[in-house]
């Protein structure tokens, strides 16, 4: 039986290949809380779709590959990276790790670290004054 950690990197992958949050979100549980670099919190089922929905706005295409993770039962860590292309064409790759607090039936607590200067956009080429 695949844990909840392994559901959700599934969820993930399946969420963003159709830009459908619904497969994550159906894992968050009532009164789970979401974070990633921002200050922001988000929380309950619909403070899920919302992050996920903002999450894929970011991008044309997206793809996360997992190359390490683990769960002891109540909590599972991710480490990934993901690589396509954000919204308006300019190519990405970025590395980070996701924490899941979970009951083994649903998510409690999402935390997501990352690169966040893989989103800064290069200055134009020629665009120097002087």
């Amino acid at each position: 039986m695949a844990t909840l950690t392994e559901q959700f990197m599934q969820a993930l992958r399946t969420t963003e290949d159709s830009r459908d949050p619904t497969p994550l979100v159906e894992l968050f549980a009532e009164g789970c809380t979401l974070r990633n670099l921002t200050t922001q919190e988000w929380s309950g089922p619909s403070g899920a779709r919302d992050f996920w929905t903002r999450y894929l706005e970011n991008f044309d295409t997206i793809r996360s590959e997992f190359f390490h993770h683990a769960d002891d039962g109540h909590t599972g860590v991710m480490e990934w990276e993901a690589t396509g292309q954000l919204a308006g064409g300019h190519d990405i790759a970025y590395r980070g790790s996701s924490v899941i607090e979970h009951d083994g039936q649903k998510v409690q607590a999402f935390r997501t670290y990352y690169d966040s200067a893989a989103f800064v956009k290069p200055p134009v080429e020629g665009s120097e004054r002087g």
